[in-house]
C-alpha cells in the first residue's frame, strides 16, 4: 500500500510539473488549416526552379505599403500588400519609419498613411504559407534599427523565412530557395549584414535613377550600388510631383516599357531582377517579367 501511494503521488506530480510547461507553439498553417504541398513550379513556372535567383525576374511594386484601399493620401499603388501578392507581385519595396514609439510602414510623413511593419510582414508571411513554392523579396528603405527591424519579424513570425546570403557568393535556385524555406530575402539600404538575413541592398544590387519626371528622361545609366552587382532593379516609374495613375499610364504599357527592359538588358549585358513600377495594375508589368523570364 505505501508504494501504491508513492506512485500515485509521483504520477500526480508528474501530471501537474507536464501542465505547468508551456505547450509547443503551433506549426506554421494556412488560414488555419494544414499547409498545402510544395507544387512542382516556382514563382508560378516549372522552369523557374532550376534559375538561380540572380537569373529570376520578379514583378515589383514601389512604395507597395501606399495604397487607395487601405485610404492612403497620394498612394503609389491601387491595392494593398495581400491583394498585390496575390495578383501576382513578388518584389516590394518598402519604406520603413520609426513613429509614435513604433515601427512603421509609411511614406516619410506618417500622417498620410501608415501600417505597424508587424502586420505588414504578417501578410508576406501568411501569403507565403499559403503558397509553399512562391519566392518574395523586400527591398527595404529604412529608417529603424536592425533590432527594431529583427523585432518585427520575430513578432510576425516571418523570421524562419527570411535567406541569408553572403556577398559575392552565388545565389542559390529557386527551386534550392523553397527546398530549404528561405523563401523571403531581404534587402535594405540601411544597417544591411548586421543580421545574416537582412541584406546590405547596395552590396548585392545596383539600379538605374529613379527620379523621373517623364518618359524622355528614362535612362539605364547606373545610379545607386555597383554595376558589378548580381542583381539589377529597373526603376520605371514617374514622380511629377507624386506618383498618380496618369502617369504610370505613360510608362507602364508595352511597347514602351518592354523596349525599355530589353534595352537595359542589353546595355548592361544583365537581366533586370526587379523592374519596379507605381500602379501597377495600369499596363503590362506582368507580361513584361514573363518575356524577360523566358527561355
Amino acid at each position: 500500500m505505501r508504494r501504491s501511494l508513492h506512485a500515485l503521488a509521483a504520477l500526480v506530480l508528474l501530471g501537474c510539473a507536464a501542465e505547468d510547461e508551456p505547450s509547443p507553439p503551433p506549426g506554421p498553417t494556412c488560414e488555419g488549416a494544414p499547409l498545402p504541398p510544395v507544387p512542382a513550379t516556382c514563382n508560378g513556372a516549372e522552369g523557374l526552379c532550376a534559375r538561380r535567383y540572380s537569373d529570376v525576374a520578379f514583378p515589383t511594386t514601389h512604395n507597395a505599403m501606399s495604397n487607395a484601399d487601405d485610404g492612403w493620401a497620394l498612394p503609389n499603388q491601387a491595392h494593398g500588400i495581400p491583394r498585390q501578392l496575390a495578383d501576382g507581385v513578388r518584389g516590394l519595396m518598402l519604406d520603413v519609419h520609426r513613429f509614435e514609439g513604433g515601427t512603421y510602414l509609411c511614406h516619410g510623413v506618417c500622417q498620410l498613411g501608415r501600417r505597424p511593419l508587424a502586420d505588414g510582414l504578417a501578410d508576406i508571411r501568411s501569403f507565403l504559407d499559403c503558397h509553399p513554392g512562391e519566392v518574395v523579396t523586400i527591398v527595404f528603405e529604412s529608417y529603424a534599427t536592425a533590432g527594431e527591424l529583427e523585432a518585427a519579424f520575430v513578432a510576425a513570425d516571418a523570421l524562419r523565412l527570411t535567406h541569408p546570403q553572403v556577398p559575392g557568393d552565388p545565389w542559390p535556385t529557386l527551386g534550392e530557395l523553397v527546398a530549404a524555406g528561405e523563401r523571403l530575402v531581404v534587402l535594405t539600404d540601411s544597417h544591411g549584414g548586421e543580421r545574416p538575413w537582412l541584406l546590405d541592398v547596395w552590396a548585392h544590387a545596383w539600379e538605374t535613377p529613379y527620379a523621373f519626371a517623364s518618359a524622355a528622361e528614362m535612362t539605364c545609366a547606373p545610379n545607386r550600388g555597383d554595376p558589378g552587382n548580381p542583381l539589377y532593379i529597373l526603376n520605371h516609374f514617374i514622380t511629377n510631383p507624386v506618383a498618380a495613375p496618369e502617369l504610370a499610364e505613360t510608362v507602364n504599357h508595352d511597347p514602351f516599357f518592354l523596349e525599355r527592359a530589353e534595352t537595359c538588358r542589353t546595355e548592361a549585358g544583365q537581366l533586370p531582377n526587379f523592374p519596379t513600377v507605381d500602379f501597377y495594375t495600369i499596363g503590362d508589368l506582368f507580361p513584361v517579367v514573363d518575356a524577360l523570364n523566358a527561355p
